[in-house]
């Protein structure tokens, strides 16, 4: 399974970072797909979840902050997020909800001044 997230980099705090994950057209068409975070503090965490029929959910922390997305021109799923905090520096994964086995390397963000 090929799930590799892309986008990740260093930001200061208030700035923006668009994530982008491709998905093989199987899985997407018929997955909700979700993204994942795992910072230095806390444990990996689900952050942003996205059904094949668009309907969305986000926990709070991010809520008003971060959209998921899909584009299904590309069978992939998005992450912008906007306003980013020092406590949003974690890797970020996609994966399906729930989750396969497989994580991929993830991509860094790193927030900070």
């Amino acid at each position: 399974v090929q799930l590799q997230a892309s986008g990740g980099g260093l930001v200061t705090p208030g700035g923006s970072l668009r994530l982008s994950c491709e998905a093989p057209e199987s899985i997407f068409s018929t997955k909700t797909m979700a993204w994942y975070r795992q910072g230095p503090k806390y444990p990996r965490q689900m952050v942003a979840a996205i059904a094949t029929n668009g309907g969305s959910s986000h926990i709070d922390a991010v809520k008003g902050r971060f959209t998921i997305s899909r584009d299904n021109a590309k069978n992939s799923v998005n992450l912008q997020m906007n306003n980013l905090k020092p406590e949003d520096t974690a890797v970020y994964y996609c994966n399906t909800l729930p989750p396969t086995d497989y994580w991929g390397q993830g991509t860094l963000v790193t927030v900070s001044s």
